[in-house]
């Protein structure tokens, strides 16, 4: 849709799509109306259409956006070669890169249930994509005889679960700092594979 001369696009899209992430993640998508994102945001509600068709499209661009994010700041992570130092870089990028996006992280794994069967497929897609970038390494790691893992599809799951939990409690100026978290998490999943 063409928008007048003069307009801020380029300021109130990312207004918009902030808004919208904050007052999902503190409500749920279900109980946030667009008259409440066009509030926070200090537009008319009509004036939302003007960036984004509807509500669903807002909340499926916000969580394709993340799940892209996440994907690319993992393929520019400078990963060793060597398949424990990989291993070792994926669980603390993953507890790093999650803890600096509560709100996006909380919305990619809790409104699945509110997006289009079409939109679930290509989220679905995108988190599997990064899910089988730690399969990778593990099927390396069974290859190699490195890692004891009878199922990696599995495992996987079960170590990109434990890492998301640090989100639940996790509070900067707690008892431990985020290095310790990552270390001790680094150590959990190191004796989970068999190392």
């Amino acid at each position: 849709m063409a928008r007048t001369q003069g307009s801020h696009s380029d300021i109130t899209g990312p207004r918009i799509r902030a808004a919208a992430q904050e007052l999902f993640a503190r409500h749920g998508y279900a109980a946030v109306s667009m008259r409440q994102i066009a509030g926070a945001v200090g537009v008319q509600a009509g004036a939302l259409y003007n960036y984004t068709p509807d509500k669903q499209s807002l909340l499926f661009d916000l969580m394709q956006a993340h799940m892209e994010d996440l994907l690319a700041a993992w393929a520019d992570e400078a990963a060793p070669q060597e398949v424990l130092g990989r291993l070792e870089g994926f669980v603390r990028f993953h507890i790093r890169y999650n803890l600096a996006r509560p709100d996006a992280v909380f919305i990619a794994y809790m409104e699945l249930r509110n997006l289009t069967p079409e939109n679930f497929a290509r989220i679905e897609d995108r988190r599997r994509a990064y899910e089988d970038q730690l399969e990778i390494i593990l099927k390396a790691g069974v290859a190699q005889g490195v890692f004891l893992v009878p199922d990696t599809k599995i495992a996987a799951l079960a170590v990109i679960a434990m890492l998301n939990g640090v989100l639940t409690w996790y509070r900067d100026g707690g008892r431990l700092s985020l290095q310790e978290v990552e270390t001790l998490y680094w150590d959990m999943v190191r004796k989970a594979v068999g190392v």
